[in-house]
């Protein structure tokens, strides 16, 4: 299992915690030191089932001078979350191309025992 993980997180900290109580084997990737290209995020919301839009941390300083007063596209979205990876909600958990945002945690509880 992967998770896109950002440590100063609480939800993020948690859902790891919860994948090692549970014995899996874990890929943590810090999504901020490593950021996700372009099309990792087009294959990310893809295996989450999710626009642009959803993914988007809409409070975050970088969306709001960005996007303040506007409609972004989904490529426009993919663009700036790429540049500004804090743009993306967390955590995401991934296993056999099947990907969950842990809010809430029973997301990524389902994705263990699936």
């Amino acid at each position: 299992m992967l998770i896109l993980h950002n440590n100063r997180c609480s939800k993020s900290r948690e859902a790891l915690q919860l994948l090692e109580e549970s014995n899996c084997e874990i890929e943590i990737r810090d999504y901020l030191k490593n950021p996700l290209s372009k099309d990792e995020i087009k294959t990310l919301l893809s295996q989450l089932g999710l626009k642009a839009k959803d993914l988007v941390r809409v409070k975050e300083k970088e969306y709001i001078e960005l996007f303040k007063d506007k409609e972004p596209t989904n490529a426009q979205l993919i663009t700036a979350m790429a540049k500004y990876p804090i743009l993306i909600e967390r955590p995401i958990v991934i296993k056999d191309g099947k990907a969950e945002i842990g809010r809430p945690i029973s997301k990524v509880v389902e994705l263990i025992e699936s």
